[in-house]
């Protein structure tokens, strides 16, 4: 039994606001819309009511439902900040809490809301280098002033939601958040039963939108070299945007247009039946909050090659579902490398099946009850109920692996943002903002005497308790033994 899932149950009855700038329907919605709409279709199926305030595409309506969410449409790409405002101000008491999804420029709802209602914000990355790189210098000043000193202040201490250890260390080094930040990674697709088979030649397949900051044309220079070792090198690019016309002018002038097929947008059975046959999937992106395509192609038993950068580094497991290269220029030769490796069908078997193991650590349900306990979390705060022991600002987290004494009801012991999963007769906690001096204390009131804890890696706060990649059996190394 998985105890974190009940947390959903709490958000019966309660009416939620989302803002979000776009919505899953908008005509350059991505991950970030994704993300949040797989969560709010769960919270309204666990009983919630969730509206959805967002901006309006020139194609669309203004009011709409989507999976029970309820989507109210208002304003462009910048208007729908003020026009948000204006929409808590007339309706403070129409809901139980809000979910804010900061995408560089933040609604400030706390300026505007019931002070009684808990907000949380959400976090995919920190913009403060793109605002410099698309904006005039006054715009991208005030950008920055927007994302890091006026939100700081207007958000206080309340709780972040950040889809990554990448993001939450950004915000806590570039932006100065000093609230608690907890980590809710995105879910993914469904881990196929069977893969396969593989093409018979050396095949990279990319999923991805096509612009700037994805950098694909760095990834088609080196493949200029790649070819060279590897000359029946096949390459997928499967996705779209406005990068598309250039992409394919630098592939044919790199005389790629025999090895890279840009395909487009697919559906998913196509993207999936490309995957499926592929021996790699490469990264170059300068930066990402989190790689949703990265653990969407691992479901398929496919490792990638990514440069290692932040949200990027995350994703992937260096070593064990795939691998992190350094420096963009060395990127050719790790590609040259790896695809070499990779014919051996046995080492390619390995990989594959730490791939699915990793995927299936992220699953929007999971997603779901972590959002739902941040939310909670907030909620105790704003009604000064939760007690300020247990380091509740610290980014340390523990693994706690025992047995419940008899009786015990683990549930009054822990906090709604903790994790705990039943593994036999023992139960494995991870204590979020919890060092293991108090997880310790936490044990003792619990009548534990016999507990093996370790500090939280960044796999174990990603893939939570049922288990990491990257520690493989358990070997006792880095473990605590309190008795």
């Amino acid at each position: 039994m998985d105890m974190n899932l009940e947390t959903l149950s709490g958000l019966s009855g309660k009416r939620i606001l989302v803002l979000n700038w776009r919505d899953t329907k908008h005509s350059l919605a991505g991950g970030a819309e994704k993300y949040m709409h797989e969560i709010s279709r769960r919270w309204v199926t666990a009983g919630a009511s969730v509206t959805w305030f967002t901006g309006r595409d020139s194609a669309q309506g203004p009011e709409d439902t989507v999976d029970g969410v309820r989507i109210l449409r208002m304003g462009g790409t910048l208007g729908v900040y003020p026009l948000a405002v204006l929409k808590l101000m007339n309706s403070r008491g129409d809901f139980d809490a809000i979910v804010d999804c900061q995408n560089g420029i933040p609604f400030f709802s706390p300026l505007v809301a019931n002070r009684n209602v808990p907000v949380i914000q959400v976090v995919h990355h920190v913009h403060q280098e793109q605002f410099s790189t698309r904006f005039s210098a006054p715009m991208a000043t005030f950008g920055k002033f927007l994302e890091g000193t006026a939100s700081r202040w207007v958000y206080g201490k309340r709780p972040i939601a950040a889809v990554s250890p990448s993001t939450r260390r950004e915000l806590r080094h570039q932006l100065g958040f000093p609230g608690p930040i907890f980590v809710v990674p995105n879910g993914t697709v469904e881990v196929p039963a069977t893969i396969g088979p593989r093409d018979p030649e050396p095949t990279i397949t990319v999923v991805t939108r096509l612009v700037p900051h994805k950098r694909i044309d760095l990834l088609l220079g080196q493949l200029s070299l790649v070819v060279q070792a590897i000359p029946r090198l096949r390459v997928n690019i499967v996705g779209d945007g406005p990068e598309r016309g250039r992409l394919q002018q630098i592939a044919s002038d790199l005389g790629l247009y025999s090895t890279v097929k840009f395909h487009g947008f697919q559906p998913n059975a196509v993207r999936d039946q490309l995957l499926s046959g592929s021996w790699l999937t490469a990264v170059t992106s300068a930066a990402e909050g989190w790689g949703l395509s990265v653990i969407e192609t691992a479901a398929w038993g496919v490792p990638c090659l990514a440069l290692r950068v932040p949200g990027i580094r995350d994703s992937v497991v260096d070593g064990v579902t795939g691998w992190l290269v350094d420096r963009p220029a060395d990127y050719g030769e790790a590609l040259i490398d790896k695809l070499q490796a990779l014919s051996d069908a046995g080492y390619a078997r390995e990989f594959a099946t730490a791939c699915q193991d990793w995927a299936r650590c992220f699953t929007w349900e999971r997603s779901a009850a972590l959002l739902a306990g941040v939310l909670q979390e907030a909620a105790l705060r704003q009604n000064r109920s939760l007690a300020e022991s247990r380091g509740s600002r610290t980014d340390l987290s523990t693994m706690a692996t025992f047995v419940l004494p008899p009786g015990v009801d683990l549930r009054t012991h822990l906090r709604p943002t903790d994790e705990a999963v039943h593994d036999g007769d023992r139960v494995i906690v991870l204590f979020n903002g919890c060092d293991e001096f108090d997880t310790a204390q936490v044990l003792g009131t619990m009548g534990v005497v016999d507990a093996e804890l370790r500090p939280v890696e960044t796999s174990d706060l990603l893939a939570g308790p049922i288990g990491s990649p990257s520690r493989g059996p358990s070997t006792g190394q880095g473990v605590t033994r309190v008795r």
